[in-house]
């Protein structure tokens, strides 16, 4: 009987999907004329009237695990849609709602956009800002002068994305054609609805994503072209984007690319471009469209006029300029086709497209080309094969036809290889085969499946019942298919049939690299059949044994068994011996080493024997060595390394003996007898091979040794080339000994000739593996797979990497070589700081982790059941120990949050006044409470800039905004006073309600996660307030409103709600700062009435409305020198109506200062000598100096008034001309000396001027205190200094602008130093700080000293604020010493404007708890002035002056320059010295800091350094390295690693605590790793080494090893040494920093006790001798860096390897000793034959302690020595028996030069590693020949 592959199948029934379906059909149809069932017809369009089905395998990538792929089943009906996962029904749509029937139904994948808001409504948001054409015309939009306005951290977060490359992920889904809708049902839970304009016949799912849809062509449509002579509409079009219209297929005259990671492109992509797309023709009809399982994607149509196949390759090209359609082109397609062939077909039977079927399969190179093969199969005909080749381009340019097959029916399927698919294909006969290996045939039996009982060997008498008669193949999922019977019966088969065991796979595929195809073909097929009688079994090496019968079917071999007996098992236990599985497993394992096991039966020893050698045997014999060679290099595969080498030797035996000798030696049990020179025929060797079998760890360490030693990384397709042979490339010509290739590839690196820099070559070695690896995980776990010896030279190339890695590195490379610090520098996602998984510091550990106590959980218990919720107080700081390290030694952050803190009851001391009566004392009471609320109110802007940005993730939860507390603890009576009704007005707590608002919306971080447009809706009270106003005021400063919808906005600004109309505009305008967005544009303009066309129009708006808006549109417009904008801000400072003061304009000067200021922005540092700023200028002076008087003297009206606009005007000025230098501009604001002209002007005037001034004339600024004085006018200077020295009276104009000027010169000293905490600077501010406070402080009686009294007040809160801008988020102690005094004084000449700058000084000095300062980019400068503005409030509701709501306008002058260091392990903030290298001018200078520290400004910073021996090295270059420089800006964070050796600063500030001051300098250890024994453990300083290590380690590795292994409490004499050995390792790791050899270490440990018997033991011998060589005489030459003067240690001690091999050498120069080793020696050198002797104790030791001889001593094999022998004798005779010139008589200096040739020749023969063939044993070999001679 011809023996068959055999597959069981079971009946299929019908999914529970298709019953649930059927069961919903109504069965009677309604009865109606034939009109009205036409009319229904017509409706219902093709939509089914029974269940229809589609079938998808799906793969999901998101499930772990190989077999992730799901069999998917969509089900239809009229009505409803359901879909099910192998059989179970997942999710059903019912559709009877939309009164349309189901046309058609399919499963793809779709692509869908992951933006949080998507594409979907772009213009709904403010982001979307200018579209290009609306930018091209606006001709101002950005400044002609590249003067960059805003910081360089402002570009970092507002970098707008690329608008193309939005965010998508392509996801299963399902897609329902209704009549007139379309829906995509999403596997994520979105789901799609679109409009189809017609109606879908049939659809097929597309590769990578979307759906191809035909549609139905009217007959009417048809007729009308025929009467036209018009073309047809196109009937073919794909679907891609839900919001897009159904795009037609174009066609390309080649597609390019689009297999592996090549994008697609179409090769005429320049005429697709300019001419109209070429549509498929509406006379094609889709028959069958491939899924993705090969490089070519391919669809067929037919063509029923000129009734011929179509097949086409099609691909997805991604549409370009999405934005701008034009009218043809490229634009409207996204897939294409390329004719790839076609073929005529005549006389089709009916209904022949339901039973067509088509396969792309065998997609692999068969050695000339990359190749797919594409079978088409039409019912009647015979099957049509095409290949479809690709080439280097990705070019498809034809099919080429290849033959035709008897078939049926074909499905593609993944049956005998594991990444190229076969044809599964029915025969006309009703028969299944499986076409694999191209189009070779393997017949398949399927049968049902029956009882099954264990099989022996033979086969069953009853076999199970036959399926024959198959009709059709369908439904195919990766292996399995579904078949269907003549009798209309469906059966589900599994046609997996792939090798479990890789080492088979692995064989297979290095077969097919040397064998010519029929022969790869048979091996495979033999294989399956020899297989297929044990059920396809796994177990019991199984499918190896049916390989190795298959190749010596193969290669015609006769397997002989000598020892076979004819008698079957009969018991249990022979039954069990009989079994192929390994006894030897058992011997290395301590425990189980003495159990008895069943002894091998000898009858299963079998040999091969062939009369006449195949010529095949030698290429088989090479690839199966070098598949031996690769599975030596993975310790794990050592097991199928012991499967594989017998047959390699059986084969060996017949074609070069000394192979097997080369193999006996590595693995001496695996055949009882050594080959001996004596039993060979010579007529049946192979000399195409070499004598002595290349030993890659030989070729390995010569290339080590010796760079010039040429060879080739290992690649399996040349070893054919060597015999001639054309191999099969039956999988491909894939690499399959991996491990090989990339080891080869990577020792190539690693000692390149051509790099002669030993840090140049580890570089390339580590960029080498990360190119073969990817990832740096995947590249260790190699690394860890590798035997120690081969590993050891790449480790040591990491190492010096890790020692002083390169800069242009990538985040993979560092992490390879252990330096996550710098991968994490460059690396573009920043990890999150405590995520799971990271260790935290046992420190951090027990502070942060407290124990919870019951009654901690009764009160919580308690307070949930009443439904408390917790009060927030509003000075949380969410800063993960941030705080802790910034200002961790005192309670200077606690302090500033209690004085900061509104929501808590106040406290305030009344001077006791016995002599009131209680009504008086009450009286006084309530006044001192109302004193103390002006303050109240005042906290939230010091508590805005205190808490700013400190919550970095936003809840779902509504957001708290902590309440406003009034009342007061009055002390010494204790007693809470509440402020009486309508004491404090209501318009007075509704500003302080707007600032609370500002203050919790500004806790928000910029960068926090989760503020939406929904949740700032969701949190939108049901009426406006104040409170809620000030928070979206909040949100818009930090940048969040920009996510807000428009159509949100309106239910905020209908309602004319001031305070919330002012929040909106000034939030709007600050999240788009200097973007000049349209929409928010729109918004001003509406509450603007100078933007719109009719300025008199009456809007019903506030005036303080309009201030706002005006505001708005400076900030909006900040910087961009936009004139439009600029000529209203312009004429409003000097608007018509409000020159005369009265009841409906009492805020005209507010609207003129933000009139003002909206001008400076926009002009900003803008100002120049064009006509236009000539003209805005020369408008300027008049409203600084009032218009000139008319000469006839006739008093006409003033057109404005001066005392308002002046001061407004020339703060105008100051920010049009900032930083220019214009001394002619800064002259036009000259301060008056004389006091005529001093008594002219107002005194605040003179502020203002001398701040404008210096603004103009910026450079100049210094920062001393002559510079201070002598921007006094000298006349003023003089009367003051004759005033203070000899106490003259000055006139009070004068006093009156000393003070202004000196407050404005102090303001602007703290602008130009903002943020930089200079020492100078800060000394001059707080000498005028306290000089000023003192005159404050001193008590007047006259009423002209109260005048002064107020303005040197109104200066004092100016030199406060000025302080702390140049302090800003340093925190200093002194400064906040001065202010909690001022804090403190809350009497009656305090007014609320004190109040609010020593708060804003508070926050100012705390500027978001430390981590933020002050940036001096111009528009930082812009908004400082504007926040600080030298006008303050006198009582908290007053906005006439100045608009309170731009005091918070600071924000956008904020910049996080606090410079943090996280250790990177543990993520969290660490003390770290760090060098700071800045440039000022030309000078370059070093700072030291202490992280984490405000760090100077970005533009200044040169590179940032840390530099300490407790943590890695580590250097940032901002000036070279653009990506760090990025990575700084954006998370200010340096990520450094800690040496294992020390703690951290925080831990161990002194560093007395680190391991080297611990462990002293304990100079045993290093003996105990060479040689380990047992050192008294109690001198031993750190004997505590578990409690050591864990006090400072948090690294589970080493306290799990310390915990385990470095105990000293060991049971027995070898549990100790071996504790003692381990402690020694562990301590060399930590000091050296070097974790990854603790491994190494435990390895050589296990070398150096491992007993002979041990199954490895020859292999670990063989690599612990390319450890000692490589470290002994590589190292110091070509790794160590001496060449370059850095040497380093190695990573393991020369010592420690030798000390291991001499332990070994030892035992083995015992064994040679004894006499019976000496005589079987002596055979082996004699070369005569040995077989396992009995004289020794246990079977097989006798080939072990031989083995391990020869293969430590590198001694020649038996025929070598034979040979070498005859040599010698002849040479020796010939030598003796002639006189001296030719011969010699000096006999014993023959001997030596003799001796020395045989070394040399034998050596070579054998190509042994480092010290080659060893002295003593040759004067052994000799001795052995003479012993006969």
């Amino acid at each position: 009987m011809k023996s068959e592959i055999v597959i069981h199948v079971r009946p299929q029934p019908r999914s529970a999907a298709v019953n649930l379906l059927s069961r919903q059909i109504p069965q009677d149809q309604p009865r109606g004329s034939d009109l009205l069932r036409s009319i229904r017809a017509a409706l219902n369009g093709s939509a089914p009237d029974t269940v229809a089905s589609t079938y998808a395998p799906t793969y999901f990538t998101e499930v772990a695990g190989s077999d992730s792929w799901v069999e998917q089943e969509l089900s239809w009906n009229r009505r409803c849609v359901v879909l099910s996962h192998g059989g179970v029904i997942r999710r059903k749509w019912d559709f009877s709602g939309e009164g349309q029937s189901v046309q058609y139904a399919c499963l793809g994948r779709f692509a869908h956009s992951t933006e949080a808001t998507g594409p979907v409504h772009g213009s709904a948001h403010y982001t979307s800002s200018t579209n290009k054409e609306e930018e091209e015309g606006e001709e101002y939009a950005h400044p002609a002068g590249d003067i960059t306005q805003f910081g360089p951290f402002h570009a970092a977060n507002h970098g707008d994305k690329p608008k193309n490359e939005l965010a998508q992920e392509v996801v299963p889904a399902a897609f329902v054609f209704l009549r007139s809708i379309g829906k995509v049902f999403l596997s994520n839970g979105v789901d799609y609805t679109f409009s189809l304009p017609f109606l879908v016949r049939k659809a097929w799912p597309l590769y990578p994503h979307g759906v191809l849809i035909q549609r139905v062509l009217e007959p009417a449509e048809v007729e009308e072209a025929r009467f036209t002579g018009d073309t047809l509409l196109p009937t073919i079009f794909s679907i891609t984007n839900p919001f897009a219209e159904p795009a037609a297929i174009g066609i390309t005259s080649g597609i390019v690319g689009g297999h592996g990671d090549t994008p697609a492109s179409l090769s005429d992509e320049d005429e697709q471009c300019s001419k109209p797309l070429a549509p498929l023709s509406a006379a094609e009809e889709v028959v069958w469209v491939s899924t993705h399982n090969s490089d070519v994607d391919v669809l067929i149509t037919f063509n029923e006029e000129i009734r011929q196949l179509a097949v086409w390759r099609y691909t997805y090209v991604k549409p370009k300029g999405v934005f701008y359609p034009i009218e043809h082109g490229r634009t409207k397609a996204s897939f294409w086709v390329q004719r790839l062939t076609e073929h005529p077909l005549t006389n089709l039977p009916d209904r022949w497209m339901e039973r067509f079927s088509a396969a792309l399969f065998d997609q692999r190179h068969d050695g000339s080309e990359l190749r797919t093969l594409l079978a088409i199969c039409i019912h009647g005909t015979r099957a049509l094969v095409y290949a479809l080749p690709v080439d280097e381009a990705g070019q498809c340019p034809h099919a080429n036809y290849l033959t035709t097959i008897d078939a049926t029916s074909v499905v593609p399927i993944r049956s005998t290889r594991a990444e190229i698919w076969d044809l599964l294909v029915v025969k006309p006969g009703g028969t299944v085969s499986i076409l694999t290996h191209g189009l070779y045939d393997l017949p398949i039996q399927l049968r049902l499946p029956g009882s099954r009982s264990v099989q022996t060997q033979d086969a069953d008498d009853s076999p199970n019942p036959e399926v024959k008669n198959i009709v059709a193949a369908k439904w195919e999922c990766v292996s399995s298919v579904t078949l269907t019977c003549s009798g209309g019966e469906n059966y589900r088969g599994r046609f997996d049939i792939l090798p479990q065991d890789s080492l088979v796979s692995q064989a297979l595929r290095v077969l097919a690299l040397v064998l010519p195809k029929q022969e790869a073909f048979d091996v495979h097929r033999k294989f399956l059949e020899a297989w297929t009688p044990h059920y396809f079994w796994t177990s019991s090496n199984a499918e190896f044994h049916a390989l190795s019968l298959a190749i010596s079917f193969v290669l015609e071999l006769k397997p002989v068994y000598p020892f076979k007996d004819g008698k079957p098992p009969s018991s249990p236990w022979d039954k069990f011996c009989h079994l192929t599985a390994n006894s030897r497993s058992f011997a290395d394992d301590p425990a189980l080493q003495r159990l008895k096991l069943p002894v091998p039966l000898t009858s299963q020893q079998y040999f091969f024997f062939t009369l006449k050698p195949n010529p095949l045997l030698a290429p088989v014999l090479y690839a199966l060595h070098m598949l031996a060679e690769d599975l030596r290099l993975t310790v794990q595969r050592y097991d199928s390394l012991l499967l594989l080498v017998p047959l390699v030797c059986q084969i060996a035996h017949i074609t070069r003996p000394e192979w097997v000798d080369y193999w006996k030696r590595l693995c001496p049990n695996i055949m009882p007898a050594w080959p001996s020179p004596s039993t060979i025929r010579a007529d049946t060797l192979d000399d195409r091979i070499p004598v002595w079998p290349p030993d890659m760890t030989a070729v390995l360490y010569g290339r080590l040794s010796n760079p010039d030693w040429k060879f080739l990384p290992y690649e399996s397709p040349r070893l054919a080339s060597l015999f001639d042979i054309q191999p099969s490339f039956a999988f491909g010509n894939a690499e399959p000994l991996l491990t090989l290739q990339r080891v080869t590839t990577a020792y190539l690196c690693l000692a390149g000739d051509s790099v002669a820099s030993t840090q140049r070559r580890a570089e390339l070695t580590v960029e080498t593996l990360i190119q073969t690896w990817g990832t740096a995980k995947k590249g260790l776990l190699f690394l860890d797979s590798l035997p120690l010896g081969i590993a050891a030279p790449l480790r040591e190339a990491i190492r010096t990497c890790q020692l002083s890695p390169p800069g242009n590195w990538r985040s993979e490379h560092y992490e390879l070589v252990g330096r996550r610090d710098l991968a994490f520098s460059v690396a573009k996602v920043q990890p999150v700081h405590f995520q799971q998984g990271l260790y935290q510091s046992p420190e951090t550990y027990v502070n942060s982790h407290h124990r919870v106590t019951i009654s901690s959980l009764v009160e919580q218990a308690k307070s949930a059941s009443i439904g408390e919720v917790d009060a927030v107080s509003g000075v949380e700081l969410d800063l993960n120990g941030f705080s802790k390290i910034r200002f961790g030694q005192d309670r200077r952050l606690e302090e500033v949050a209690r004085m900061l803190c509104s929501s808590s009851v106040a406290s305030a001391r009344l001077v006791e006044r016995p002599e009131l009566n209680e009504h008086d004392q009450a009286k006084e009471q309530q006044h001192q409470v109302v004193r103390l609320a002006e303050r109240t109110l005042a906290l939230p802007y010091g508590r805005a800039m205190f808490t700013f940005g400190t919550v970095q993730t936003v809840t779902r939860e509504a957001y708290v905004i902590p309440k406003m507390e009034f009342s007061v603890r009055v002390q010494p009576a204790n007693v809470i006073a509440t402020p009486e009704p309508g004491k404090i007005p209501p318009e007075c707590t509704n500003w302080g309600e707007f600032h609370n608002g500002v203050a919790a919306g500004l806790r928000i971080s910029p960068g926090a996660r989760g503020v939406e447009s929904s949740w700032i809706a969701f949190n939108k009270p049901s009426e406006l307030t104040p409170q809620h106003a000030g928070f979206l005021f909040g949100l818009g400063l930090t940048g969040h409103l920009k996510e807000m919808l428009t159509w949100h906005t309106f239910g905020y600004l209908t309602p004319k709600h001031d305070f919330t109309s002012i929040g909106v505009l000034l939030g709007l305008s600050a999240a788009n700062v200097g973007s000049g967005n349209k929409h928010v544009t729109k918004l001003l303009a509406v509450h603007t009435p100078a933007l719109l066309p009719t300025p008199t129009i009456d809007l019903n708006v506030s005036l303080m409305t309009q201030a706002a808006g005006l505001a708005g549109v400076g900030i909006l417009y900040l910087g961009t020198k936009n004139r439009r904008m600029a000529e209203v801000c312009l004429h409003q400072i000097s608007r018509k109506d409000l020159v005369q003061p009265d009841l409906s304009n009492e805020h005209r000067e507010a609207y003129t200062y933000a009139a003002a200021i909206a001008l400076g922005m926009i002009m900003l540092g803008q100002g120049s000598s064009t006509p236009a700023d000539t003209a805005c200028l020369h408008r300027l002076r008049v409203l600084v100096h009032g218009e000139a008087k008319s000469l006839t003297g006739t008093s006409s009206r003033p057109t404005f008034d001066t005392n308002i606009t002046s001061p407004a005007a020339t703060v105008a000025l100051g920010l049009m001309y900032l930083k220019t230098g214009r001394k002619d501009v800064a002259d036009i604001l000259e301060i008056p000396s004389t006091i005529i002209e001093l008594n002219r002007i107002q005194p605040s005037f003179l502020l203002m001027r001398t701040i404008a001034r210096s603004l103009i004339m910026w450079d100049a600024i210094g920062s001393t205190e002559e510079w201070v004085l002598t921007q006094v006018p000298s006349p003023i200077m003089e009367a003051m200094q004759e005033h203070m020295v000899a106490k003259k009276v000055a006139d009070d104009a004068i006093q009156l602008a000393y003070y202004n000027i000196l407050a404005g010169c102090c303001f602007v000293v703290g602008l130009k130093y903002a943020g930089t905490a200079r020492h100078e600077a800060y000394m001059m501010l707080s000498h005028f700080f306290d000089s000023f406070s003192r005159f404050v402080a001193a008590n007047g009686v006259a009423f002209d000293h109260k005048i002064k009294r107020s303005a040197v007040r109104e200066g004092l809160n100016l030199v406060s604020i000025a302080l702390c801008m140049v302090m800003a988020g340093t925190g200093e102690i002194s400064c906040l010493r001065r202010l909690r005094y001022a804090y403190g004084m809350y009497h009656q000449a305090f007014r609320y404007g004190v109040h609010v700058a020593t708060h804003l000084s508070l926050g100012l000095l705390f500027l978001g708890a430390g981590r933020f300062t002050l940036g001096t980019s111009n528009a930082a400068i812009a908004c400082l002035v504007t926040a600080f503005f030298p006008r303050f409030h006198h009582v908290s509701s007053d906005n006439k002056s100045y608009l309170q709501a731009l005091r918070h306008l600071w924000v956008l002058a904020v910049e996080p320059r606090c410079l943090v260091a996280r250790d990177v392990n543990t993520c969290e903030a660490a003390y770290l010295p760090v060098k700071i290298t800045t440039r000022e001018g030309n000078e370059k200078g070093i700072s030291q800091l202490i992280s984490p520290t405000l760090i100077p400004d970005f533009g200044k910073l040169l590179s940032v350094r840390v530099d300490t021996p407790r943590y890695w090295p580590f250097f940032v270059d901002l000036e070279h390295s653009p990506e760090q420089k990025k990575n700084l800006l954006k998370n200010q964070t340096l990520y450094v690693k800690r040496r294992t050796a020390f703690l951290s600063y925080t831990e161990d500030p002194r560093g007395s605590r680190s391991l080297f001051v611990r462990s002293g300098s304990s100079a045993g250890d290093a003996a105990t790793l060479d040689f380990p024994q047992l050192t008294d453990a109690k001198t031993h300083p750190a004997s505590d080494l578990t409690h050591f290590i864990s006090s400072f380690s948090n690294d589970t590795l080493f306290l799990a090893f310390a915990d385990y292994f470095s105990r000293d409490d060991g049971e027995t004499h070898a549990e100790r040494i071996f504790h003692a050995y381990c402690h020694a390792v562990l301590l060399d790791s930590i000091l050296q920093d070097k974790m990854e050899t603790l491994q190494s270490h435990l390895a050589l440990y296990q070398y150096r006790t491992q007993p002979e018997s041990a199954a490895y033991f020859h292999l670990r011998l063989q690599d612990l001798r390319f450890a000692a060589d490589f470290y002994s005489k590589v190292f110091e030459r070509r790794f160590c860096g001496r060449a370059e003067n850095n040497p380093r240690p190695p990573l393991i001690r020369e010592n420690t390897v030798s000390g291991a091999l001499q332990v070994l050498d030892k035992r083995l120069g015992e064994l040679a000793a004894q006499p019976r080793f000496n005589k079987v020696f002596a055979r082996y050198a004699r070369g005569e034959t040995i077989v396992d002797a009995e004289n020794f104790d246990s079977p097989g030791e006798l080939s072990r302690s031989l083995a391990w001889y020869l293969l430590r001593n590198g001694v020649p094999s038996a025929s070598l020595l034979v040979i070498l022998r005859q040599l010698a004798s002849e040479a020796y005779k010939q030598s003796v028996s002639r006189p001296p010139p030719e011969g010699t008589a000096d006999v014993k200096g023959l001997d030596v030069g003799i001796k020395e040739v045989l070394r040399g020749t034998g050596t070579k023969m054998i190509n042994a590693f480092g010290s080659g063939w060893s002295g003593s044993s040759l004067d052994r070999v000799i001795d052995a020949w003479q012993g006969v001679s």
